[in-house]
């Protein structure tokens, strides 16, 4: 495999967007979303049955209620905010499988898809640009 098959190969084993979760979703795959926002963000408005995590608050005790059986995806408010890169870098380094969420909360509204919490959006013209 050349260089550049094995760097695309590589990227999309450590992350989605909006359409690989949404289908992952409906696909009803094994899979848990953190919100790896301040807690205070995520009551505003967050992924559908997205946990809410910080990345501040993972330690190795805060992260053993995890199943490392699971794949688990992290996110943040968008590309302005690198709280799902923390979040993402944080999990691996304590042996959990894990890939970032492209585009975060934003990209996440921007497809068209709902979110939950007291600043709710509801889901518009769910469409996958890519």
């Amino acid at each position: 495999m050349n260089e550049q098959l094995k760097y695309y190969q590589q990227k999309l084993n450590y992350e989605m967007d909006s359409a690989d979760l949404f289908e992952a979703f409906e696909n009803n795959e094994s899979i848990k979303v953190i919100d790896a926002r301040k807690e205070v963000a995520f009551f505003e408005e967050h992924i559908p049955n997205a946990i809410s995590f910080p990345h501040r608050e993972m330690n190795e005790q805060s992260v053993s209620k995890l199943d490392k059986n699971t794949l688990y995806t992290t996110y943040c408010d968008g590309i302005g905010c690198n709280a799902s890169t923390k979040g993402a870098l944080k999990l691996a380094k304590y042996g959990f499988k894990v890939k970032e969420l492209i585009g975060g909360l934003d990209w996440w509204k921007r497809d068209g898809y709902s979110t939950e919490g007291s600043n709710k959006t509801m889901g518009l013209d769910i469409r996958c640009n890519c």
